[in-house]
């Protein structure tokens, strides 16, 4: 039997060099080139404050919420939350210098012997027992409350209380900004007594939004339950779990 003939060995071309352009590989050691950058999201330590806000917005995504609390995830919408906040800012408290000089004023008055004005300003009332006083004996023509009070229990309540005494109430966005109002940094909830009579009509209006938005929809809100959304992990392996049960299911018809 004849020996088999060996492949013939390839031939190496010798590659082309330009002397022109040396190759000079980079080295990433100590003293050497910087490394290419990568994405180090993952490995960056976030601070404890904001892992814990995240976490409990994915709890509260997760977990059942009931009615009660639900409510204050639907907040008034952007428009009608623009004109209010306007409203609110006409009828802001003085601040520790606009009461100094009023102070002053009212002391210069009564040493030359003048009657110091004394009649009482139309303001913002705020403090959750001063509000709660004033829904109680039916003074407050509205009453607005944060969405994020922490804890929730301070003013969970508080919507119950109004419709009780049929006084229109409203949730916003933000107690940081209900208390840059009353030149506080929060307040949870603030209410309005009175107006001037220039604008009665505009708060009118108001009113009747807010009022066909939460106080109208009572029977709506207290069966509406939140939370209750799942991850994608968990929404994948739920689909698959269906798949394979479908598919049992229509191998026994076929049976």
């Amino acid at each position: 039997m004849a020996p088999k003939k060996l492949p013939a060995a390839a031939k190496k071309v010798e590659k082309v060099v330009n002397p022109v352009y040396e190759k000079r590989p980079k080295q990433f050691g100590i003293g050497g080139a910087l490394p290419p950058k990568k994405d180090l999201s993952r490995f960056r330590k976030v601070p404890q404050g904001v892992r814990i806000q995240r976490q409990k917005r994915i709890l509260k995504q997760r977990l059942k919420v009931p009615p009660s609390i639900h409510q204050f995830s639907k907040t008034l919408d952007k428009n009608l939350a623009t004109g209010l906040f306007k409203m609110l800012l006409k009828y802001r408290p003085e601040d520790k210098a606009e009461k100094k000089d009023r102070l002053l004023k009212r002391a210069q008055d009564e040493a030359d012997g003048k009657t110091p004005e004394l009649k009482k300003p139309i303001v913002v009332k705020y403090g959750l027992d001063h509000v709660t006083y004033l829904i109680e004996q039916r003074k407050a023509q509205l009453v607005v409350i944060a969405h994020d009070v922490d804890p929730i229990e301070l003013v969970v309540w508080l919507p119950a209380l109004c419709r009780k005494m049929e006084i229109p109430y409203c949730i916003v966005k933000g107690k940081a900004r209900l208390g840059s109002i009353v030149h506080k940094k929060t307040s949870s909830v603030l209410c309005l007594t009175s107006v001037k009579n220039e604008d009665k009509m505009e708060l009118s209006k108001i009113l009747e939004a807010i009022k066909a938005n939460f106080n109208d929809k009572f029977d709506e809100t207290r069966k509406k339950w939140g939370g209750g959304v799942m991850g994608s992990k968990s929404l994948a392996k739920t689909k698959a779990k269906e798949k394979v049960l479908a598919k049992e299911a229509a191998q026994r018809m076929a049976a």
